[in-house]
């Protein structure tokens, strides 16, 4: 690899040491880079990165701050198809793997080409009102339906493929990919999924009856989810997330209708750290 750009999080790299050490080691080596730090919720149609400021033929966008950075770039600068590598300035994550321990090591693997490019699987969520589009966005880890408002639980009717499934009373439900697996979901009681999978989680969130558990469902399916009404017939206030982050207001009828995405958020992997041993250290397993 000989062209790279920089996403920084300057919450996590604040005087932009260690994007500086990268820059530096780069272009010493005589490859081209350049920096975009990741702003707070732009204007337009991006969240944190503006992907047009990325340059043609750039062949590796490297991500420092930890995984929630990585999946804000990763939703901004997906259509771009540049693979993404996260480096994690905090604790151990399942995204952005390297740390500044093994940051030159790595970077030695890129220059060197040695390394993978693994496809990670995203969804598309798009929220109908009266047969209407409302809201659409993309996620990498999850897309939560919660309640707004009161803390009460809200009455969801689910659906697959168009055909009825079942309806509980919850405090939410996550729609979860395989990378969102080891995030929100698995908290929720939802099962570990390896990344390079392709598959769709749904996991209620503290739902009010003890039968219901998560249900795995195949990467073809579309999953819906509609906010039912309230007690007495009343009128329910709901949000969709997509990977806590873009909010889409839903009320009683709305319905979200979740799919598997035509794009997918390409990693570099470079051996590192394998998902085993990622998953081995976060569960405390010696």
């Amino acid at each position: 690899m000989d062209k790279f750009y920089i996403i920084t999080n300057s919450d996590k790299d604040k005087e932009f040491k260690i994007t500086g050490q990268i820059v530096e080691y780069l272009r010493s080596h005589g490859r081209e880079c350049q920096v975009q730090q990741a702003k707070r919720k732009m204007d337009g149609p991006y969240h944190y990165t503006d992907p047009k400021r990325i340059p043609e033929g750039t062949e590796c966008i490297i991500v420092l701050g930890g995984d929630g950075t990585l999946l804000q770039a990763a939703r901004d600068v997906v259509h771009r198809e540049i693979p993404l590598l996260g480096i994690n300035l905090g604790n151990l994550g399942f995204l952005a793997e390297v740390d500044t321990q093994s940051l030159y090591p790595a970077l030695d693997k890129l220059m060197a080409g040695s390394y993978e490019v693994e496809e990670r699987m995203m969804l598309t969520g798009t929220v109908y009102r009266d047969g209407k589009v409302i809201g659409r966005d993309i996620a990498l880890n999850d897309i939560v339906i919660g309640r707004d408002g009161p803390l009460r639980v809200v009455r969801f009717n689910n659906y697959v493929n168009e055909e009825y499934l079942n309806s509980y009373n919850a405090d939410g439900i996550i729609i979860a990919t395989p990378t969102g697996s080891t995030g929100y979901s698995l908290s929720c009681g939802g099962p570990i999924v390896s990344p390079s999978a392709s598959m769709t989680i749904m996991t209620p969130i503290a739902p009010h009856t003890l039968n219901i558990r998560s249900i795995v469902f195949p990467p073809q399916d579309v999953i819906t989810v509609e906010i039912g009404e309230g007690r007495r017939q009343d009128k329910e206030n709901g949000l969709a997330s997509f990977d806590g982050d873009t909010m889409i207001p839903m009320v009683t009828g709305d319905r979200i209708q979740i799919r598997k995405s035509a794009v997918s958020t390409k990693i570099l992997k470079l051996n590192h750290l394998n998902f085993v041993e990622v998953l081995r250290q976060k569960m405390g397993n010696n």
